[in-house]
């Protein structure tokens, strides 16, 4: 039976939480910081020891193994929280509070995870220069670039978790995956990604080892690199997370933009820095994982079930243009080329893959405004993808390209987002006709009608969610004629169930409460649904954030741009590190597949990323 909704609080947890919370994060960081003291004054031997046996088998020194392992077991540890948390928001609502909801602490846990794995790297090599982009920390302390973004990375994704409470109490609940803080959870545990791929590369070339390379496998690196790609993957595919589970509070387009943009740029990025098979394998590490915790989430806790994409078609297409070995060569033109054909032939596979997996699935409706920000996403994500692998083979183009094509890449990215944010609400009224089908409790079958009967034309939905209620029902409605629609099965109307009619038609995006519970947090009272009633729509986010508050005044556009600056930081940090590790390494690796420069060629290019 789920708790009344309101026992739960709409502005924060309570103070008691807020200190245990607070205590737990100050031990994890005493311990974290106690085991780098003895480690860094030879008093344990304890992080070497254990780096040392994951290293004999993975062929990589300490100070990359262990924060490696250590990271990629807490990245997956936080996706599932991340998933099974956004099931229980979508089933139950807010939490009774941040410690009473179990999906927390495996964010909570695997967040910190991902911190402590920079910090390790950070502070693990004693004896030897880590690679040779490493950075002068202290007198005898060198500490590795990709350590650096990875603690960054970490840092900001762990931030986001205290600063989730603070954000709630000013501006109330944001049941919304695209909450500000949200974001930075998500974003700062998918870029965590780019430090470990640079980390990895930091341990085989650095300056350290005895001839600039280290024996291993090449099976066994070519497993890892896939797993790294598969895991950027990952985590650019979480946002768009409430897609997945049928309950997107955004316009369509949004999705077929994500989508392409995550594979432009992990897929790029990984068939040009691990060769052939490349973007495949990160595709079937992605689809193992996601399919895993998946049933994880649904069948094995009893939760909704996620979706997620396919992006095989668009690894099959990357694939086959990188059989053209003279744009291999050329990697942004490789990028912009295979972000177009992303953006539509494999756009074309994911929007037939919707039609199986997603009750809300791409209709006519977004064929034209979807494929045009599939194509934006795709060239995007594959010109960054392309300047990441660049970076790692230690072949980036000259300073000037490669920032104007970063700054350039977050600026397009940006104005798409913002089209797809774009929506509007006409003036439109809905009648309701209500039949009960049960009365305790109360669920019933409903008819609408529309005035103006002609409001939509070809519509992505005309649907009815009800959600929050204990589970999640999502149903499209039959069309019985002119602006005159019925369900094709009954939907709840009792208990903490929130439902409403929603309807999103080429940029209008709105909806009309049917039936909303009494919540003495937020000072709201019941909205019941009786037979007859009609209703004008409104925005959806009145409804769907209904605990939301405050979001006109100063505070809020000051607060999401403090976000914004934060997120931006983070990028340029690991632009730089991309950078400077492409810059400071000293041999030049060909791209996959393509025959290596001649001696000067190489030596005027390398010359002039230098500058």
């Amino acid at each position: 039976m789920p708790l009344a909704a309101e026992t739960r609080p709409a502005g924060g947890a309570a103070i008691g939480e807020v200190l245990l919370a607070t205590a737990l994060g100050l031990g994890l960081t005493v311990v974290l910081l106690a085991l780098v003291f003895l480690h860094r004054t030879r008093r344990s031997t304890v992080l070497t020891t254990i780096g040392n046996r994951l290293g004999s088998a993975t062929g990589v020194p300490a100070w990359v193994a262990l924060p490696t392992v250590l990271t990629t077991i807490s990245l997956l540890t936080a996706l599932l929280g991340m998933l099974w948390d956004i099931a229980l928001h979508i089933g139950v609502g807010r939490d009774e509070g941040p410690l009473a909801n179990p999906a927390h602490f495996l964010i909570l846990f695997g967040l910190f995870g991902v911190f402590a794995g920079g910090i390790l790297a950070c502070s693990m090599p004693l004896d030897e220069k880590p690679g040779p982009s490493a950075i002068h920390f202290l007198r005898g302390w060198d500490v590795p670039v990709g350590g650096v973004i990875l603690t960054a990375a970490g840092f900001y994704a762990l931030l986001g978790f205290p600063l989730d409470d603070v954000w709630h109490r000013m501006f109330g609940q944001d049941v919304t995956l695209w909450g500000p803080t949200h974001l930075m959870l998500i974003g700062g545990a998918g870029l965590s990604i780019i430090g470990l791929l640079l980390l990895e590369q930091e341990g085989h070339g650095g300056l350290s080892t005895d001839d600039g390379d280290r024996k291993v496998g090449q099976t066994a690196r070519f497993i890892r690199q896939a797993s790294a790609m598969g895991g950027l993957l990952l985590g650019l595919s979480v946002f768009q997370g409430e897609y997945d589970f049928d309950v997107p509070q955004f316009r369509l387009v949004l999705e077929p933009l994500m989508i392409a943009g995550a594979a432009g740029l992990a897929l790029v990025a990984a068939r040009l820095f691990m060769g052939r098979g490349g973007a495949l394998a990160a595709v079937a590490f992605f689809l193992v994982i996601r399919g895993g915790i998946a049933l994880i989430v649904g069948p094995g806790f009893g939760e909704i079930t996620p979706s997620f994409p396919l992006y095989l078609g668009s690894a099959i297409i990357v694939e086959l243009l990188a059989l053209s070995v003279a744009l291999a060569r050329k990697p942004l033109a490789f990028g912009a080329v295979a972000g177009v054909l992303i953006g539509t032939v494999g756009h074309a596979t994911e929007a037939g893959w919707t039609q199986f997996t997603q009750t809300l699935s791409w209709t006519s409706d977004i064929l034209v405004e979807g494929t045009l920000m599939a194509i934006v996403g795709g060239v995007v994500g594959g010109l960054l993808g392309a300047l990441l692998a660049a970076g790692l083979r230690r072949r980036l183009p000259r300073p000037a390209i490669a920032r104007t094509v970063v700054v350039g890449a977050v600026l397009v990215l940006a104005a798409a987002v913002a089209n797809g944010l774009m929506a509007t609400v006409p003036d439109v009224e809905a009648t309701f006709g209500i039949e009960d089908v049960e009365t305790d409790p109360r669920t019933a079958n409903i008819t609408v009608e529309l005035d103006p009967a002609d409001f939509v034309d070809d519509p992505s939905w005309v649907q009815i969610t009800a959600w929050q209620g204990d589970g999640l029902v999502v149903t499209q409605l039959e069309r019985t004629g002119e602006g005159a629609y019925r369900t094709t099965e009954p939907v709840p109307l009792h208990g903490t169930w929130k439902t409403l009619l929603r309807i999103h038609d080429g940029r209008t995006l709105t909806a009309v409460p049917i039936y909303l519970p009494a919540d003495e947090a937020i000072g709201e009272d019941e909205l019941p649904a009786e037979d007859g009633m009609t209703r004008s729509a409104i925005p959806e986010v009145e409804i769907l954030q209904r605990e939301l508050k405050d979001t006109t005044g100063s505070l809020w556009t000051i607060s999401n741009l403090v976000v914004l600056a934060c997120t931006l930081a983070l990028i340029a940090a690991i632009s730089w590190g991309v950078g400077r590790y492409a810059r400071r390494a000293s041999v030049r690796e060909p791209y996959a597949d393509a025959p290596a420069d001649s001696p000067a060629e190489g030596t005027r290019s390398q010359g002039s990323v230098g500058r």
